[in-house]
């Protein structure tokens, strides 16, 4: 892992003081410059050569998201999107992620001392993930075959989903090609809460399916997909004809919550016919579980390194050989299905 040598821009001297002093605490990060607007930052790039930008969202002139397209389209390079955390806020993120954000991450403005230092030292991680992404490879890693879902026949199994950075992207990708009535599925997403909101909202109204935030005694059934992202509760299935969902309170396992380890565990703990599947992300989270749900006899699949934005999670499977198959994106929505089906 090389290290960040991170470009901040932002129209307020405030806060570029403010982030520039929050990287330059963080373990391998380097803050080499600072721009007010985009023209400054065009200059900058060129000369400072930074391998992963911060960007708001909000500047005079031409927007953070008109530069991030610009960005994208001419050079792309990892950027992460400063935005504010309102309806407005996450709307923005997710367009942001559309052109290929890396992640958004909100400004902590109304925060207590005690919210704004747990928050912002998150950025350091989230920065020198970031530069240590793939972001060149991910328009490619987007596109997929069309294939027949009109055949789809429920078998019986349940699909199981873990992300956290750069999986909003992911998750768009593989559950377009969900069919109508596609299997109960459930998704464990790291995400800020308004922003996985939005996004939830946006996949039901843009999906075939249904999609639905995960809720406490929640039915697995055929044609809805439910996202579980509540930071303050693990989510776990529970047997059953049908299987339900269970929404936990207990203290984050290895660091995290809703954990994916749970989630896959449970499944596995469980018996049940299941397909499981980790996708891009930092950390560790969903490794072991999904070992034990390959050792219970499941299909368990990871995003391959090639095209996952964050390749942590996936190195974790694949350290720990605990998939039966290794895919990249644009096939891994087909290959869950195809595990789901009767044929």
């Amino acid at each position: 892992m090389h290290e960040a040598r991170v470009l901040v821009v932002d129209d307020s001297a405030a806060m570029r003081a403010l982030f520039s002093d929050i990287l330059d605490q963080a373990k391998n990060v380097v803050v080499v410059g600072a721009a007010s607007n985009a023209a400054d930052a065009r200059e900058q790039i060129a000369e400072l050569k930074p391998n992963v930008i911060t960007l708001d969202v909000e500047m005079p002139g031409m927007s953070g998201i008109e530069f991030l397209e610009e960005i994208m389209e001419s050079n792309p390079l990892p950027v992460v999107m400063l935005s504010s955390l309102t309806q407005a806020g996450t709307e923005t993120s997710l367009k942001a992620f559309e052109l290929g954000a890396v992640e958004c991450f909100p400004k902590p403005l109304k925060a207590t001392p005690e919210q704004f230092n747990k928050s912002v030292g998150k950025l350091g991680k989230i920065v020198l993930a970031a530069a240590n992404s793939n972001v060149r490879d991910r328009k490619a890693s987007r596109e997929h075959k069309a294939h027949d879902t009109a055949a789809f026949s429920w078998n019986g199994h349940i699909a199981a989903f873990s992300a956290s950075m750069g999986g909003i992207d992911a998750l768009t990708t593989i559950l377009s090609q969900f069919p109508a009535h596609c299997p109960p599925t459930i998704v464990c997403l790291q995400a800020e809460p308004m922003l996985a909101e939005t996004f939830i909202k946006r996949l039901d109204t843009d999906l075939k399916c249904s999609v639905r935030a995960a809720k406490d005694g929640a039915a697995l059934n055929p044609g809805t997909i439910h996202i579980a992202a509540d930071p303050d509760r693990h989510v776990v299935v529970e047997p059953g004809q049908p299987a339900r969902i269970r929404l936990m309170d207990r203290e984050p396992v290895d660091g995290v919550r809703p954990s994916a380890n749970l989630l896959y565990g449970s499944i596995a703990r469980g018996a049940m016919p299941a397909v499981g599947a980790v996708l891009t992300g930092m950390g560790a989270d969903g490794a072991k579980g999904l070992r034990m749900m390959r050792d219970a006899g499941c299909k368990t699949l990871v995003q391959d390194r090639k095209t996952a934005m964050v390749a942590e999670a996936p190195d974790a499977v694949i350290e720990l050989d605990a998939a039966t198959g290794e895919l990249p994106l644009n096939e891994l929505g087909s290959a869950v299905i195809a595990a789901c089906n009767m044929s």
